[in-house]
């Protein structure tokens, strides 16, 4: 009888043991899962280690155009740009073309307006918001640069937090409670949500998307070409 009591009091004990190793494995894993979360958003941020700034430049809300950000207005050739922080397409551009675009703003060889819309998601609303803060304060260039070099492998998989964008931010010279503030208020989701719109208004379907000076660019490579991005301007 004794055995026989022992019997299910062992098997309760080992049911109950085996339930406990469970929980464990499981606070295990999400222990190890957060781990590697921090560690690869550590990673992605330690892309930006190193960053030199180049000189402020100021940029121009137009308000007739989608609320775009306008780089060196009244330049005779006008570049268009539309672009999602978190299309990966968009990355591809801007490491083929951005630093002669860049080149291009500072040099006010053209004028270089950005259409930053965000149909991917609220991290795409999120990030735009803080591109808007930047550009407030003549940062734009070096925020959008930096947020393209730190660019998540997925789409909203938490990585454009505030607080993450906040720091994106200060290795682009933004270190005033002024930048933070706005992104943490999200105070420009006007400007954000007038630039998503006004895709229709200009039959923008996807992103990236350029027009030179007005016209449509259709590139003739599958491939993001500099040599094929430079000759569309020099003939615009």
């Amino acid at each position: 009888m004794q055995s026989q009591r022992a019997a299910p009091l062992f098997r309760k004990s080992f049911g109950v043991m085996q339930l406990h190793m469970v929980l464990l494995v499981v606070v295990t894993g999400v222990v190890f899962s957060l781990m590697s979360q921090n560690n690869k958003e550590n990673e992605s941020l330690a892309a930006l280690d190193g960053t030199k700034l180049k000189p402020a430049v100021s940029a121009t809300i137009d308000t007739a155009n989608g609320s775009a950000i306008s780089l060196n207005p009244g330049a005779t050739k006008v570049i268009d740009v539309w672009e999602d922080p978190q299309c990966p397409v968009c990355n591809t551009f801007e490491q083929a073309n951005g630093e002669f675009i860049d080149d291009l703003v500072r040099t006010k060889k053209a004028n270089v307006v950005y259409h930053v819309v965000s149909f991917l998601g609220n991290e795409s609303v999120a990030a735009a918001n803080a591109a808007y803060c930047a550009a407030d304060e003549g940062r734009y260039l070096d925020f959008h640069k930096a947020m393209y070099l730190v660019q998540p492998v997925l789409e909203n998989s938490g990585f454009y937090s505030t607080e993450n964008l906040i720091k994106i931010g200060s290795y682009a010279g933004l270190t005033t409670s002024t930048f933070s503030d706005c992104v943490t208020k999200g105070s420009r989701l006007d400007k954000v949500r007038a630039a998503y719109e006004s895709m229709t208004k200009y039959k923008v379907q996807g992103t990236p998307t350029v027009f030179f000076n007005g016209k449509l660019w259709e590139r003739k490579n599958n491939a993001f070409l500099l040599e094929e991005f430079t000759a569309a301007f020099e003939a615009s």
